[in-house]
């Protein structure tokens, strides 16, 4: 192919193959491992399907990638290795993903992992105290304009309640270096901080709750922590009365390129989800999009498909094994039924493919 076909159409070609044949392709000559091995091609690189990465919540969790997020869905399925770092915790939280990398980590170390073309960097954290009044929350993003992976690390005091933060760190994965962030601007001291953590438009989003006093009575009300990856500030985003309610359970997700929240809600007795999306403007304002409620036992919502709709698992009787399925929202249905007869609770991670890490 390379002695008749122009070099830029190869690249243009090499763009739309799949990032495991990429990776085999770097050894049929010297011109294609250059070419795919250049900063330009690994920055203009982006897989062409979306994949799901299915974990297992076990006594050892497991990983499945489903290959591809389309009408063959949940068919096209293969098991994943974990990187050998994560596979030696004891145990680890997941922040979510950024332009297909995800970011995995314990209180000791964090692992940024490309499941596209396993490969994976591991980061220390420093300045962790040995204690367990503290924590460690950590924020998850790769740079739009440079494509560097990065992470920001809040060291907390526990409390009954969650998080107070302590100390702000940020990281950068080119220079692997520590730094205070830019803006001095922080969360305030009183907030308490969940680990639950998406990233659309370049912010952060993480739940939390805050004090609040009545009638000379201590409180706590939800709310939403930004951060700006470009400025490095951090700001406040309040929810409407219904999910500021501290008894309301609350849960983030990113449904394309937005942000939604799951609201564990009852009606009639009947445990239903709600599904609430964050709209454009200031201050931000929250819509319903819809209501996931069916006549099985839904154990909880892991996820969105491309395609928008909810991604469950769910039990047809309590000592029966989880059942992943896709939910039409409109028709209150279930599709694409996928179960392999595991006792366990499932997390959804969405990411596109990439060359990020080679």
């Amino acid at each position: 192919m390379s002695n008749h076909i122009p070099f830029e159409i190869q690249s243009e070609i090499m763009n739309m193959l799949p990032a495991k044949s990429l990776i085999r392709f770097r050894s049929v000559c010297k011109s294609w491992k250059s070419m795919i091995e250049s900063s330009d091609f690994i920055t203009g690189y982006s897989g062409q399907h979306q994949h799901l990465l299915v974990r297992y919540i076990e006594c050892e969790p497991d990983y499945v990638s489903i290959i591809v997020d389309n009408d063959t869905f949940p068919r096209q399925k293969a098991s994943v290795t974990v990187p050998p770092f994560v596979d030696m915790f004891k145990y680890y939280r997941t922040t979510g993903t950024s332009h297909g990398l995800l970011c995995l980590y314990n209180d000791r170390m964090a692992v940024i992992w490309n499941p596209s073309i396993a490969k994976e960097a591991a980061v220390v954290l420093p300045n962790v105290p040995d204690n367990q009044i503290y924590g460690t929350v950590l924020g998850f993003w790769v740079c739009g304009e440079t494509n560097d992976p990065k992470i920001v690390k809040l060291n907390c005091i526990k409390s009954l309640w969650g998080y107070i933060p302590w100390q702000v760190e940020v990281f950068t994965l080119s220079t692997r270096a520590w730094r205070s962030p830019y803006s001095s601007i922080l969360p305030r001291n009183s907030i308490r901080f969940s680990e639950s953590q998406v990233v659309v438009d370049g912010v952060l989003y993480w739940l939390g709750c805050d004090r609040i006093t009545v009638d000379a009575t201590f409180g706590y009300y939800n709310l939403i922590i930004s951060f700006d990856t470009t400025s490095e500030e951090f700001g406040e985003v309040n929810l409407p009365d219904s999910l500021a309610q501290f008894r309301a359970s609350l849960s983030l997700y990113k449904l394309r390129e937005s942000l939604v929240m799951i609201e564990h809600h009852y009606e009639a007795n009947d445990l239903v989800y709600l599904v609430w999306i964050m709209e454009d403007g200031v201050p931000r304002t929250f819509a319903k999009l819809f209501t996931i409620s069916c006549n099985v036992s839904i154990v909880g919502v892991r996820g969105f498909r491309k395609t928008s709709e909810p991604l469950i698992d769910f039990q047809t009787h309590p000592s029966s094994a989880s059942i992943f399925a896709a939910y039409e929202p409109y028709s209150k249905s279930i599709s694409n039924v996928w179960t392999d007869g595991r006792d366990s609770s499932y997390f959804v991670y969405s990411y596109v493919e990439t060359l990020l890490l080679l």
